[in-house]
Order: structure tokens, then sequence, then C-alpha cells
């Protein structure tokens, strides 16, 4: 779309377009050059669309693309005399001397159609906000995808040759080598699940899911805040199912080890007190960000994510939880679940950050003997399984079976990880405190290491 404003001409170089059709004509490498670079699109004049779309034509039809079979196709289109007839074509063929500099004057039809793209961007933004039709909330995250899909094409993957990866990738190796049993990822706090996974991987999908009530919240909470705090990273938090001050008033219970039960009735002692303000100190430093939007789109979710980046840096997101957000598909809601998944793991993968994405596990559980989550009951749940880099299930024997040996007992099943082993983590989980802490050696004596 070119958008033009009166008395300005749009950002264009012909003689660059020219350049890159005669150039296409004199040697068909110099095609998959520029294929690489542009579209039909990108160009500014119609007859050059018109003319790149006959070249390509050509080409993938095992034809050489020459001034006769182009303008044949062209004819056959009633598109000749459009474009300026043979003479036309004629002309490009004889623009260039060579092919040499073809991916020079691709660069600048690209660059050329990048900032039409940004005026037509801003154009429609204006428009949108003069229209004022919709929420500014929801305005303001449409105009900032329309630049993100912008900068996503400035900033195109390209192929890399091999040797340069092998170098990358053994130079790793040899950090690793020299640092052996160093948590390479970022560190949840927890031992044995850092020792398992080597820490959470920037750019993986963590789906950390269980049934109502086995502490998905608290122990995606802890880990953010163990994040944040201990490794001073930034962490961002999207709440869809508690508000911020509900949030916040678990995790400030968790830290201070104060009963729940007892900030809610109002019912607090000397020594609440004091470790409510002593955690509230320590939790203040913490660069954790909590957004509570409700009915969040996953489309907002990483455009806030994105944000939250460029401002503060980012070095993990976590979101409770994943069956509460939006996607686009409306046709069925597995194919919904199925296209969130794929887009968090793009934003994981864009950001270079791990991505926590709690989820709720359905009552399929319930109804089995062994209440053991395994992989099949993600199943239902669109393509989790498959998007997910690593799958965590919660799990706490005495929730059904309250004379258990296990009282007090989480585990954590790593039912997959894409490039580490399974297995399984025990943490203590202290009910009253809802929070999840190291499990010591001597537990059963009473012993507890917190995170």
């Amino acid at each position: 779309m070119t958008v033009e404003l009166p008395g300005r001409i749009p950002p264009q170089n012909i003689d660059a377009e020219q350049s890159v059709l005669g150039a296409m004509f004199l040697d068909r490498e110099a095609i998959y050059k520029v294929i690489r670079h542009i579209k039909a699109e990108d160009f500014y004049l119609e007859s050059h669309r018109l003319i790149f779309e006959a070249i390509i034509k050509m080409d993938e039809a095992g034809k050489a693309p020459d001034l006769v079979t182009v303008t044949d196709h062209l004819k056959q289109h009633n598109q000749l005399e459009k474009i300026g007839g043979v003479t036309y074509v004629a002309s490009l063929i004889g623009m260039v001397p060579t092919a040499a500099n073809v991916e020079h004057y691709a660069r600048i039809v690209e660059e050329k159609s990048i900032l039409r793209s940004l005026i037509a961007a801003a154009t429609r933004i204006a428009g949108m906000g003069y229209e004022g039709g919709e929420e500014a909330d929801k305005l303001v995250t449409e105009a900032e995808q329309m630049l993100m899909e912008l900068s996503s094409r400035r900033n195109a993957a390209v192929f890399k040759p091999l040797s340069e990866i092998l170098l990358e990738i053994f130079n790793i190796i040899e950090n690793r080598y020299r640092n052996k049993g160093q948590i390479t990822g970022v560190q949840t706090g927890f031992t044995d699940m850092d020792r398992l996974c080597c820490g959470l991987q920037p750019g993986d999908l963590i789906i950390m899911a269980g049934r109502p009530a086995m502490g998905k919240t608290s122990l995606g909470m802890t880990i953010a805040h163990n994040v944040a705090l201990h490794s001073n990273m930034p962490v961002a938090v999207f709440s869809l199912e508690m508000s911020r001050a509900q949030l916040v008033q678990r995790i400030l219970c968790a830290e201070a080890m104060v009963d729940q039960q007892k900030v809610r009735s109002g019912y607090l002692d000397e020594a609440d007190w004091s470790s409510l303000v002593k955690a509230a100190g320590k939790l203040s430093k913490a660069h954790l960000y909590i957004d509570d939007s409700a009915g969040l789109t996953v489309r907002q979710l990483r455009a806030k994510a994105r944000n939250l980046k460029a401002e503060k840096g980012l070095g993990l997101v976590v979101i409770d939880y994943l069956q509460l957000l939006s996607g686009s598909s409306r046709e069925n809601r597995q194919q919904e679940i199925s296209e969130i998944s794929r887009s968090l793991k793009g934003l994981a993968k864009d950001l270079e950050v791990p991505v926590i994405a709690l989820a709720q596990l359905s009552r399929a559980v319930e109804q089995r003997q062994d209440k053991k989550p395994i992989m099949s009951d993600l199943r239902e749940s669109g393509s989790l399984e498959q998007d997910a880099d690593v799958v965590m299930f919660i799990y706490r024997e005495e929730y059904y079976k309250p004379e258990t040996e296990k009282k007090g007992i989480a585990e954590i099943i790593v039912a997959k990880q894409r490039n580490g082993p399974t297995g399984v983590v025990e943490l203590a989980f202290i009910k009253e405190f809802t929070r999840f802490v190291n499990l010591s050696r001597d537990y059963e004596a009473g012993a507890q290491n917190t995170a």
C-alpha cells in the first residue's frame, strides 16, 4: 500500500528498480539474490511489480526469463500495454551492463519500500486515532504490532554457514568445560530443578501444568521472585487469574512466612508485622513487573513483553495461566490454544528469554486411579506438548491421600525436556504460606532449606 501526502512524493528510487529488473534478465543467479530481499509489492511502480512477477513465473516454470518469454507472458495476461510495451522491457535489459551490483540495488528498493510502509502504518494509526471507535489501549497495541512487523522485517534471519555456527558452539562447550556443573540458564532458585534442567534456557517455552490446588501459581511466582531478586533480572508476570494486589499479597506472605489467613482476617501479632515489613523491604528491590489485564490476547501480551524488554530489559516471562489468554482463531478452543502456544514459543525465541506458561490440566486426571499427570493429559490442549521445550507437571500426593507419608512434599515431574533428561524433582510445599522451598536431605527430621 502506497500513501501519498499532498505535495509530497513517497520514498522511491525508480533507477534502482529498473536496475534490479535489468540484472534479473541478465543472470538467473541474480533472481535468487534479489528475492532474498524484496517481493513484488516492494516496487513503487505497478509496471515494475508486473514485470518482476513475470520474471519469477518464468524462472519457476524452468524457462529463461528473456525479452521473448517475459513479454509473451505479459501479453497473455493482458498486461503488456500496461507496463509500457515491448520497448520498455527491452530498455530494462539494456539498463545495466552487468548483474554484479544487483544486491545493492535490491537493498535500495527494500529500504524505500520499508519507508513507504512506515508512512502507511503511521497514516493508518492516525486514522484509527481520529475515528476513536475502539479503546485506546487496544489501538496502542495494534499500532505497536504494525511497527513491530516492520521491525521484524528489518531484522529477518538469514542463512549462517555451518563453520560460523560450529565456532559459536565450541565457544559455549569450552566455557561449560571450564566451569563444570555451572548452571547455563536462568536459575530458578531450586537446586535439584536447576541441576536437572541446567536452569531455564533462553528461547525455551516451559509449560508448567497441574490440576487446581497443586500450587501452579505459587511455584511460578516463587521462580519469578527468585529470578528477579537473586539473579537481579527483570521479570514480567502476566496474571490473568488474580489481581496485582492479590498476587503481591501472596508473594509477600510466602516471603515473610506469615499465614495468609492471618493477613486476611487482620489477626497479626508483633512477630508477623516484623516479618512482613522485613519481607516487603527485601521484595521492593526485586525487578518484578506485574500486568493483571483481564481478557488479554496473546498479541497484546507479546507487545507488552517486547515493550518491557526495550525499556527495562527482560530475563523471564511468567504467564498465569495459558488457558485464560485469547487467540485470534475462533474455529474451536483447541485450535485457539494451539495458536497461543505457537505464539508463546515465538515470543521466547524472539526475546531470547525463557517463557513459563502455567497451564490447567483437564478433569480427565481425576477419573484415573493414579492421579499423577502424564503427557497424554496435555493432548487435549492443542499443540502444547509439541510446542513446549520443557513440560513440567506439579503433583502433591497429600491432596488426594491425606494420610500419605509424603506430606508437605510436591513432585515436579519433568516429563519432557527437548535438550536434556526427564526426571522428578521433589520440593517441600508449606501449605499455610503457599510456598515451595528446596527439600533438604533430612527433611523428615523437619529441616528445610529455603530457596
